[in-house]
């Protein structure tokens, strides 16, 4: 079971991360960074990293989106 889960999730990474680069839309790869790295961090969980994880989630989904969501707030979307 947790052979099938660890497969999952890292083919969810590997999914989301190329979602997020070619995604032409801004926001959306922001949100999928998110969940990326998120994902990233139960993975850093799971191999029993827990300093590892929390640091993702807290710069990776944390102050990086953060950052990247206020600069796409400065600039001008074009639909």
């Amino acid at each position: 079971m947790t052979g099938l889960l660890n497969i999952l999730l890292l083919l969810f990474l590997v999914v989301s991360a190329l979602i997020a680069v070619c995604s032409r839309d801004l926001l959306t790869a922001v949100i999928i960074f998110i969940a990326y790295s998120l994902v990233m961090a139960l993975v850093w969980q799971m191999l029993r990293a827990p300093e590892l994880a929390v640091a993702e989630a807290v710069v990776g989904a944390g102050a990086t989106a953060l950052l990247l969501l206020a600069a796409i707030g400065k600039t001008r979307r074009h639909e």
